[in-house]
């Protein structure tokens, strides 16, 4: 491959290594690489509970990783288990944010996740070090000493070979830092066999790329590039690209996006087997995703509906269900809920349901209210008032302060949900 016309740059993309179990370590004065601790959300409906962040000697002493449901979670004297603060993982966010604009201009520096920031370093590295490596160095060592926090750092040539570096070399470096180049990529990256290891290659696309015989990182570079595009579209195209190492991204741009929507979805806090109990999440959830586009003026002509099943039901061979339909424009709660339970009813026979998701797309400008020739005029004034009353006193008072009764009913999430953030607890308060 010949990489003479290709972007060379240097990026750095840097990791707050356990961010969450990190920052409640800090907080209780314990050193977040010797401390053992987990970060443990909890949900009012079940008690369960799930495990957001390990500390490292966490999952190195008692194996717990992320996601680990609450009856895996050893129960040991010698672990601390704490409930989630997401206000202050925001905070301590905003603060290591602020320290990386220290060595980049803040349009360089671009917020990846709540824990990852990318930095594009190619016009001020070298004001602050000899080498890239020192560089990286000095910027772990001010987060540590201001914030008391460890970060890990990938050092490449563009975002993409600085991505893999972090998730491939720097988090399995005892100095928490790794570089791909163009040079080292083939020798670094090519023998990984574990395609689901490789940043945006899941499940699926694992199983897609061995039914074409790619079994490794070589095999995909090695491919022809003409029959991954003809099977898997663009993203053979850009698979192709990752396999060589290859990132023509330019951060600065931001892609114009040809058709929005808005959208909102939940992880149920249990299975919901009955008609009731979904028909109340549904009607909570399209009305907050409802509230949302009338608050920039918009009405929808399109409804989608996403159905996730349970784990025991999507063993037995379907995992859910996704449907839409037309409408006329509208921003009336009222028809679009309606919309949603009309597919609901036509596409569900019964299966346990986890996950819910509602899409409102094709959208245009609520440039005045649209009548109906089928609905009395002072019924739709009188609704259009309702809905706009209720945004106007929701953004006053807040969205458990004023609610629908079918909020109180069996398999409402709302009210208890309002008062998280990112769907976790938000407060600043130990527990």
């Amino acid at each position: 491959m010949n990489y003479e016309h290709e972007p060379h740059g240097l990026f750095f993309m840097i990791d707050n290594k356990s961010f969450y179990a990190s920052v409640e370590c800090v907080a209780r004065g314990l050193n977040p690489l010797k401390a053992t601790l987990i970060v443990m959300s909890e949900t009012a409906n079940t008690g369960k509970g799930l495990v957001l962040a390990a500390s490292p000697m966490a999952k190195k002493e008692f194996g717990i990783s992320n996601v680990d449901r609450e009856y895996q979670v050893p129960r040991d004297p010698r672990l601390l288990v704490v409930p989630p603060r997401m206000n202050l993982y925001i905070e301590k966010n905003l603060a290591i944010n602020q320290i990386f604009q220290e060595f980049v201009a803040p349009p360089q520096c671009w917020p990846y996740s709540i824990d990852e920031s990318i930095l594009d370093m190619s016009k001020s590295w070298h004001l602050f070090g000899k080498t890239p490596e020192e560089v990286a160095l000095r910027i772990q060592r001010t987060v540590r000493d201001r914030l008391g926090l460890y970060t890990t750092v990938g050092i490449g040539e563009n975002p993409l070979q600085a991505k893999l570096a972090l998730d491939l070399l720097a988090k399995h470096s005892r100095n928490f830092r790794g570089t791909l180049t163009y040079r080292n990529f083939c020798e670094k990256i090519w023998p990984i066999t574990d395609l689901t290891k490789v940043w945006s290659i899941g499940k699926r696309t694992a199983k897609h790329l061995h039914r074409l015989g790619i079994y490794s990182i070589s095999d995909l570079a090695h491919a022809n590039p003409y029959q991954l595009s003809s099977e898997m579209g663009v993203m053979g195209q850009q698979l192709y690209a990752l396999s060589w190492g290859i990132d023509r991204s330019q951060l600065d741009r931001i892609p114009l996006v040809k058709d929005h929507s808005w959208s909102n979805s939940q992880v149920l806090p249990r299975d919901y087997h009955t008609a009731a109990e979904i028909t109340v999440v549904l009607r909570e959830i399209t009305q907050q995703v409802v509230s949302r586009m009338r608050h920039h003026h918009q009405l929808t002509a399109c409804v989608s509906l996403w159905i996730g099943f349970s784990g025991r039901q999507a063993e037995l061979g379907r995992s859910g269900f996704a449907h839409q339909c037309k409408i006329d424009p509208t921003d009336d709660s009222r028809i679009i809920i309606d919309a949603v339970l009309d597919i609901f009813r036509q596409s569900w026979d019964g299966e346990t349901i986890r996950n819910v998701a509602v899409s409102l797309g094709r959208l245009c400008p609520a440039s005045g209210q649209q009548l109906s020739l089928f609905t009395p005029v002072n019924q739709q004034v009188k609704q259009y008032r309702f809905d706009h009353l209720v945004d106007h006193l929701r953004d006053r008072f807040g969205t458990n302060k004023v609610f629908y009764a079918n909020s109180l009913l069996q398999g409402g999430t709302m009210l208890e949900r309002a008062g998280l953030v990112g769907g976790h607890n938000g407060g600043n308060s130990f527990a």
